[in-house]
């Protein structure tokens, strides 16, 4: 392995476990301090759910939870009423089961609100990453060794 990134990888597990030792959010309460640029985690007890990244720790929380929030801004969201609904398979093509599709559906609109309301509360956990390369990789490791099954790094 390269010195340099040996170097990053090795800083990934202390923040991993910060971000497990971190006390849990819920309901839209959280705290006057907290930091801007980081990873988070949704949880519902011992079900390690989603793992992001932001730069904007506090609206980030509100794109995800937020009873306003869009489908553009709260994947996590989109990914529990896809599953709710049955629509599983991702459409990039205009038409009824796409993004936009969907979210004039209002049996899928319904389950979108739902799921809004079930992230909201959910235990919110986060640990301060600034750099955006170890911001990537603390992500992906979070991911990977809590098997959160809403997380997916594909492309399109």
């Amino acid at each position: 392995m390269h010195r340099k990134f040996q170097e990053v990888a090795e800083k990934l597990h202390p923040k991993f476990e910060a971000l497990l030792c971190c006390p849990p959010v819920s309901g839209g309460k959280l705290p006057k301090v907290m930091p801007h640029s980081g990873i988070y985690l949704f949880s519902e007890g011992s079900n390690h759910l989603y793992v992001g990244r932001t730069r904007r720790m506090r609206g980030r929380y509100g794109d995800h939870s937020r009873s306003s929030a869009k489908h553009n801004d709260a994947p996590f969201a989109f990914k529990l009423a896809r599953e709710q609904t049955g629509y599983l398979k991702s459409e990039y093509k205009p038409g009824k089961h796409s993004r936009i599709g969907l979210s004039q559906d209002p049996i899928f609109d319904a389950a979108f609100k739902t799921a809004l309301l079930r992230i909201r509360a959910m235990d919110f956990r986060y640990v301060e990453e600034t750099d955006p390369t170890a911001q990537c990789l603390l992500e992906v490791y979070a991911s990977v060794v809590l098997g959160t099954r809403y997380n997916d790094f594909d492309t399109h």
